[in-house]
């Protein structure tokens, strides 16, 4: 009796947490990474670096939630495929130096881009790392178990946005080396697809280009997650 007087106090409680949750708002400026990380979160992973070429090193992290909740998840097209999972919510955040004051200001928000540490499969988290080189933020992801993939994307910030210039999609399998290499350029609106062997990459691969069609770039606010852009007929990215 007294265990499953446990699970339904457990049960009421994520019922109620997942209720009450909501994203924070961050503070809109300060002088270091304390100052924009709210109560019951942790940063995960920091980059410092030039993202709106002003000579300045800009602030870039990743939130995590103390707590798992109840989150509706895109996958497929991002519109049908919704599946509730019990996870840590994740943020996305990025912070311009002011080179004056000494101090970051508020540049994105981005509550839904980063996988979540359950969304790697029997591989476990995907979140591997972010970067900035070059003026571009990068986002770098794995999962899978006997088949993996790898995904990578590079933002650059244009016109008050974030928009999708290049990523890199691989898939292959880690005992044979069976491998489709996808590395996108979407300001030429080119794919360089390399297929063969993950362990023999610059032996016996087929590579081959093609050209992309679309309306116009993706950028963070209108590119839901990894996975839920449908590029070509059953080709995610």
């Amino acid at each position: 009796m007294r265990y499953l007087t446990l699970i339904l106090s457990l049960f009421c409680w994520q019922f109620s947490f997942a209720q009450t949750f909501t994203y924070p708002k961050l503070n809109t400026q300060g002088t270091d990474i304390r100052a924009f990380t709210p109560a019951n979160w942790k940063v995960i992973d920091t980059a410092f670096g030039d993202l709106n070429n002003d000579k300045v090193e800009d602030l870039v992290f990743v939130l995590e939630f103390n707590n798992p909740i109840i989150e509706k998840r895109a996958y497929g097209d991002g519109e049908t495929e919704l599946i509730k999972e019990f996870q840590k919510p994740r943020i996305l955040a990025v912070y311009f130096k002011n080179a004056r004051s000494n101090n970051y200001k508020f540049a994105m928000q981005n509550n839904n881009f980063i996988l979540r540490s359950q969304e790697g499969g029997e591989l476990g988290e995907p979140f591997k790392n972010l970067t900035i080189e070059n003026n571009s933020l990068n986002l770098a992801f794995e999962g899978g178990s006997n088949w993996r993939w790898k995904l990578n994307y590079q933002f650059k910030y244009q016109n008050k946005d974030w928009v999708l210039t290049q990523a890199n999609n691989i898939y292959y399998n880690i005992t044979s080396g069976e491998m489709t290499d996808k590395l996108y350029d979407f300001v030429n609106k080119k794919m360089k697809l390399t297929s063969g062997n993950i362990f023999a990459r610059n032996n016996l691969n087929d590579v081959s280009e093609e050209t992309l069609y679309y309306a116009q770039l993706r950028t963070l606010n209108n590119f839901k997650k990894p996975w839920t852009w449908e590029i070509t007929k059953d080709n995610f990215l």
